[in-house]
């Protein structure tokens, strides 16, 4: 974009300063004049807005009233606090299930295998076309998929959702068949690959899914731990290690994470929390960049959860509660409390979460 000069400052200055907004103000401001109207909306500040969003991680989380037939998502950014938005856009009472770049994947809670890929900060959605061949019945059951991964590209604006599960007839086990299915937001298709998994997926596990280098990754549990990835280019999976200096014993527990656009690993025990980077994809080296005492929070380590992170700080959940902790000033900060009598856990629920101009059409 040439530079020109309106006003006091030239239009770079200008974006800027506005690429720095709060999405929501940021759509008031086209109102302002016709300059900024088209400043917003071309493609050059779009991918400004978007990396800069990248790298300011949030946590966002879903809260239900007690009833449970209600419930609100709670965004916590740790530069502009909390607030509150709702997915009632949608027209359905959805479950969100991944998270990435500003998008979210949801489920529709009625209608078991319908799917919708929206973006609640400008409020866009699209549903997407069934995934299934037959409608959900008693002998034909949902199967509901054990993995649920979102790719969103920034720089191509494309995305990818997959959904993998153990394949099952009816009344049987499943036969370790390991079924996946990946939509493409370009050619609006789904397309399947079927191979042969063994691996065991915890909650936590399926809802930390990481998108780097063009690949989905989820950690594994049970006896062997490993990463396990997607590569979305060539439909395969493949596994990956942890680093070595991880301890997978009793009392031991760890996350997977993106770190600035790396891959990390994140152990927590009784005491401390080890903070591991994926520092040569290639070579799969790891390197330890921080060790936290945990000692001064040690009533809530037993429920601790992080969620996201940056290089500048870790959000974490537990039960009723969302803190942040400041790896430079080593201080820890209560962002977030739950009211009232919320049924589930805050970390069942809870994804890491970024704000940007991404269009779900």
């Amino acid at each position: 974009m040439n530079s020109q000069r309106h006003g006091f400052f030239p239009d770079e200055v200008v974006l800027q300063i506005l690429s720095r907004l709060p999405i929501k103000s940021l759509f008031r401001t086209k109102t302002v004049c016709k300059l900024w109207y088209r400043l917003i909306s071309d493609k050059y500040f779009i991918q400004l807005y978007n990396e800069l969003s990248v790298k300011n991680s949030m946590l966002v989380v879903e809260v239900s009233e007690s009833s449970g037939l209600k419930s609100s998502l709670i965004c916590v950014d740790d530069r502009r606090g909390v607030c509150e938005f709702y997915l009632d856009f949608l027209k359905d009472r959805v479950k969100v299930r991944a998270s990435c770049n500003g998008l979210l994947c949801c489920s529709s809670i009625p209608d078991k295998g319908v799917y919708y890929v929206c973006n609640p900060m400008t409020r866009e959605f699209k549903l997407l076309p069934k995934s299934r061949e037959r409608n959900v019945t008693r002998f034909y059951p949902d199967g509901e998929a054990t993995l649920v991964g979102l790719a969103c590209n920034l720089s191509s604006q494309k995305f990818n959702v997959v959904l993998a599960g153990y394949h099952r007839t009816f009344g049987h086990r499943p036969d370790g068949t390991f079924k996946c299915m990946i939509y493409d937001s370009e050619s609006n298709k789904w397309r399947k690959f079927i191979t042969f998994q063994d691996d065991q997926f915890s909650h936590m596990n399926k809802n930390q899914v990481v998108f780097v280098n063009g690949a989905l990754h989820w950690l594994t549990g049970g006896g062997f731990s490993c990463i396990l990835v997607l590569d979305l280019e060539y439909d395969m999976w493949r596994k990956m290690s942890l680093p070595d200096e991880v301890s997978c014993g009793t009392g031991n527990r760890f996350y997977l994470l993106e770190s600035d656009g790396c891959l990390s690993v994140i152990q927590i025990s009784d005491t401390w929390m080890k903070i591991w980077v994926l520092k040569d994809y290639v070579r799969e080296e790891w390197r330890l960049v921080d060790t936290v005492s945990l000692r001064c929070i040690k009533v809530l380590v037993p429920g601790i959860f992080p969620i996201c992170q940056t290089g500048e700080y870790v959000l974490l959940a537990t039960h009723k509660q969302i803190l942040v902790f400041h790896r430079k000033s080593r201080v820890w900060k209560e962002m977030y409390s739950v009211k009232n009598s919320s049924t589930l856990p805050l970390w069942f629920s809870a994804h890491a979460f970024r704000s940007t101009i991404f269009s779900c059409h």
